[in-house]
């Protein structure tokens, strides 16, 4: 497993509840604790309804606490987090700057209803409107990503009389009513049906082309054909809103063709249909940009937010807003709320967020990292490994797609795999675990997204850990 008691010291833990160790790579572990360990397992299988699981089929890992990169468990085992929790602790664990302005704001005002003004509120409005682009300068906060994307769909179909929404089949957006209508990807199989004025279309994905297409400059000319196609055939006049997350995430990290998101700009001006761009994983950070259109020069009419707006530390999400969607309320109500919109101390850690991004640099770090380490390191990988079809990304949001054959591409698991089915990749997960990194695996996808605060140091360590589990994924090739 993971470096043990002979590689340390022991120092006494802030908390008193245990003491600690530091191993060689200087991350900290707690000592041991079965009876800690045995108690947090017993209450969670006898009492927790965990998601998208089979309740008798897991065995959730009882976390003990963590620190920047690393989070540990009760049997002093410490995990590099190459997958950031859900891709949204981008400020890392227990952040000081973030677990300060908390209980500071907890202090002086725990929470105000939505409808009254707050002073975090009101500047972490005004700070998330001074990155974004264009003339998006107004927030509706909301708890999370899928109720963001639910308004900002409610926001489009009041302002455009409409009702349909096109979202690409990759793709998540949540699991609310609406939300788990529009994810494209098989978790919307079970709830249906869903939303009968959802429109799925195909995305670009160069690697495995539904256009036949042979180049980038192709793939996005035939992906927007077709976008366009499913628009002619649905109506132009009946669709309200094209949701896009900017980057894919879970479906793939499957980042736009140049022009593409340009071309659904132009599509979307021509025909009335409001863009909305859903950066709940790629925002704040995650690929060197405040928001990820940034990156690709095009500005949206609605973007959607969450998870690295605070690292997740309390539950924020939220919509940025244009000002032509913003004046159509100006005199109409908007038919939508929630109790804890803009909670004051979600708000404080979101705040804080923008101070230390600011302070320590972290986009730039992100950016240099990305390039220079991970990419390069990434690309001598899939270079060595004939299990690794393609990796791409951005900043700190790669993937890595494993397959049988480089030449047919056939995935190394199927589609939406499962049980014994899925088993080289969950080796490969094996292999990481033991190894002491905790990976993003889905389909045959591994995905490296650690905290942007993640030391060069760590994440050399981290990919060192991926490229030899890779070897087993290497095993069931040919």
């Amino acid at each position: 497993m993971t470096d043990t008691l002979t590689d340390t010291t022991t120092t006494a833990t802030t908390d008193a509840t245990a003491a600690t160790y530091v191993d060689r790579h200087g991350t900290r572990h707690p000592l041991p604790d079965p009876a800690a360990d045995a108690q947090v397992r017993a209450d969670d299988r006898g009492h927790v309804f965990h998601s998208w699981s089979a309740q008798a089929l897991i065995d959730p890992l009882p976390v003990a606490g963590g620190e920047g990169s690393t989070f540990w468990d009760y049997q002093g085992n410490a995990y590099l987090d190459f997958s950031s929790q859900l891709v949204n602790l981008n400020l890392g664990h227990q952040h000081p700057d973030l677990v300060a302005a908390i209980q500071q704001q907890a202090g002086r005002l725990a929470t105000i209803q939505p409808s009254m003004a707050n002073d975090v509120r009101g500047e972490l409005a005004r700070r998330i409107a001074e990155v974004a682009p264009g003339d998006l300068d107004r927030v509706f906060f909301t708890n999370g990503g899928a109720d963001a994307n639910e308004h900002a769909v409610r926001m489009a179909r009041a302002v455009t009389g409409r009702r349909k929404v096109l979202s690409m089949y990759r793709s998540y957006h949540g699991g609310t009513a609406t939300a788990i209508s529009l994810t494209g990807d098989p978790r919307r199989w079970a709830n249906e049906p869903s939303d009968g004025s959802v429109v799925h279309f195909l995305g670009p994905y160069p690697y495995r082309s539904s256009f036949h297409a042979s180049s980038e400059a192709e793939e996005a000319e035939r992906a927007l054909a077709h976008l366009e196609q499913v628009i002619t055939l649905e109506g132009a006049g009946t669709v309200a809103a094209i949701i896009i997350e900017t980057v894919v995430g879970t479906n793939g990290v499957l980042v736009p063709p140049p022009g593409y998101l340009q071309g659904v700009r132009e599509i979307c001006d021509r025909h009335g249909i409001v863009y909305i761009a859903d950066e709940v994983m790629v925002g704040f950070g995650r690929v060197g940009e405040w928001f990820a259109v940034n990156h690709f020069g095009v500005v949206p009419d609605l973007i959607t937010f969450a998870k690295g707006v605070n690292s997740g530390y309390v539950p924020l999400g939220g919509v940025v807003i244009s000002q032509r969607i913003a004046s159509h309320f100006d005199t109409v109500a908007f038919a939508g709320g929630l109790t804890y919109s803009g909670h004051p101390l979600a708000c404080a850690a979101g705040v804080a967020t923008f101070e230390v991004f600011e302070r320590d640099g972290i986009l730039e770090h992100v950016r240099d990292l990305g390039s220079r380490v991970v990419e390069p390191r990434l690309r001598e990988i899939a270079e060595r490994h004939p299990s690794v079809g393609e990796v791409r990304g951005l900043g700190l949001f790669w993937a890595i797609e494993f397959v049988k054959d480089t030449e047919t591409r056939e995935p190394l698991v199927p589609f939406n795999a499962s049980g014994a089915d899925a088993a080289p990749m969950g080796a490969v997960a094996a292999a990481c675990k033991q190894a002491g990194l905790w990976p993003f695996t889905h389909f045959n996808r591994m995905h490296v997204a650690p905290p942007l605060v993640i030391t060069e140091d760590e994440l050399m360590r981290g990919l060192d850990i991926i490229d030899e589990a890779i070897t087993v994924a290497d095993g069931y090739v040919g």
